[in-house]
């Protein structure tokens, strides 16, 4: 039954969420000259897109050219088909990959996103295609969207909770009620209702907080592992959503961020130290044993399981050359404590409980494959820059990952619409970034969230 109220609001597009995925549509959605409307559960904008470093990835860029790096499309789909174990939707793929060029280059001509003038290899990826914009944080990418949002004249209702869709007789999403004045501690607000007349774009992120919804689908993703994400990466309008029908896709795929730290909480410093640094030019040990476990540049999900694998924090070691050559800066992790730096190899062996004859030996055999050009352990690629870690003094950070992104979520097609179990699109429901799922498969890859929330949430703004 339709039911009887007095519409608070009406708008023609409502998008819920304020990551990049949700200005994306919004400022798309502004562009087409409708009325928009955002609302966002927190006091600010940008959820975790606001503490994500920023890396964006994409095949056959203007960047990539200048650095005389040779990529495709098609070689990026296999990379994330491999990475996915095969389980991404090909058409979410193909969307992805084909659109994720132009994506890196929107924010580049029309944000105004000024990005640093390297491109870098992160795990899983055959080739260097990874963009990072200045500061090193997601944060200058959400400026210039919220810059444009307020040109285009969107209003945007902070402390402002979603709470459930409104359909009419046919079961088209119409509008929502939501609550405003919203309180976290006591989760009520005042409650009205939006009328929508072409739609609703969800933009609300993924669950990787939501200990309760994840562990419902992976029992082992309990408490006691700790999240990247901000407190408020829930699963509550994801929800609202199956309830209306609509399909949902892997939510039992949850990836643990293998950079990660048991020495600090939440995302922290020291990812930059382990994904940047340690994972390209450096190695993971395995204290109780002083062997390497993994290659270092697998996909995400190999190299956390592998962590996880040995039962206990391992340690991920880099030399003075590498850390200096990469140009990054990880002087916050050094001086949080996170990552520690010895005068010798011994030191650290020491510190690290480690036998240091096992970590020599590690060492040597590892320095020996660089040297081949050939890493027959573990098939690391070695690059013709890589060199020997030798040179004093020496870097450790101890590796515990963290439930980081979810590659599950809501069924949507290539219009980003959203679909039910029947393969039937709800009509006027759109979905964008992390709450969608499909795209990534069981695992993905470095730097393609931002991809995703931008390619999708332009392609749902532009066709709502």
């Amino acid at each position: 039954m339709r039911e009887k109220h007095n519409w608070d609001k009406q708008v023609d597009v409502l998008v819920v969420g304020t990551g990049f995925a949700g200005l994306s549509a919004a400022i798309e959605a502004g562009e087409a000259g409708k009325k928009v409307l955002v609302i966002e559960k927190m006091k600010a904008a940008g959820g975790n897109s606001i503490i994500s470093d920023g890396g964006i990835a994409a095949p056959g860029t203007l960047l990539q050219e200048e650095h005389r790096i040779e990529d495709s499309q098609q070689l990026m789909y296999e990379d994330m088909l491999k990475a996915g174990l095969g389980l991404n939707h090909p058409n979410l793929l193909a969307t992805f990959v084909t659109n994720a060029g132009d994506a890196f280059q929107w924010t580049v001509d029309y944000l105004n996103v000024p990005y640093m003038d390297r491109v870098d290899l992160f795990g899983g990826h055959s080739v260097p295609r990874c963009y990072t914009p200045e500061g090193i944080t997601g944060n200058t990418i959400l400026k210039r969207m919220i810059r444009k949002v307020e040109e285009l004249e969107i209003p945007i209702l902070y402390n402002t909770c979603f709470r459930r869709f409104i359909r009419d007789e046919e079961g088209r999403v119409i509008g929502c009620v939501e609550d405003s004045e919203y309180d976290h501690k006591s989760d009520t607000g005042v409650s009205s209702y939006i009328k929508t007349s072409k739609g609703i774009v969800i933009a609300s992120g993924g669950y990787g907080a939501d200990v309760k919804f994840r562990s419902i689908q992976d029992p082992r993703i309990d408490d006691s592992i700790q999240t990247t994400n901000k407190p408020f990466a829930t699963a509550e309008v994801l929800k609202s959503a199956l309830a209306i029908g609509a399909a949902s896709v892997h939510l039992s795929h949850i990836q643990l961020g293998a950079w990660a730290s048991p020495d600090e909480p939440g995302f922290g410093h020291g990812p930059m130290f382990a994904d940047y640094i340690v994972f390209k030019d450096g190695v993971i040990i395995d204290p109780k044993s002083g062997r390497r476990i993994v290659n270092e540049l697998g996909d995400r999900k190999l190299v956390a399981d592998a962590i996880l694998a040995a039962g206990n924090p391992c340690v991920g070691i880099a030399d003075h050359r590498a850390v200096t050559e990469s140009g990054w800066d990880i002087s916050k992790a050094i001086n949080k404590g996170v990552v520690k730096v010895f005068d010798r190899m011994d030191e650290l062996a020491h510190f690290y409980g480690m036998d240091i004859e096992s970590l020599s030996e590690s060492i040597k055999r590892y320095n020996n494959s660089v040297n081949k050009g050939n890493d027959e352990d573990f098939g690391k690629p070695i690059f013709q820059d890589a060199k020997e870690i030798e040179s004093s003094p020496y870097y450790g950070m101890r590796l515990w990952p963290k439930v980081h992104f979810t590659m599950g979520g809501l069924r949507i097609n290539e219009k980003a619409q959203v679909m039910d179990f029947e393969g039937n699109v709800i009509k006027g429901l759109y979905a964008a970034g992390e709450v969608a799922g499909g795209v990534h498969g069981a695992s993905r890859l470095a730097s393609c969230a931002i991809t995703e929330c931008i390619v999708f949430g332009r392609i749902a703004g532009q066709n709502i």
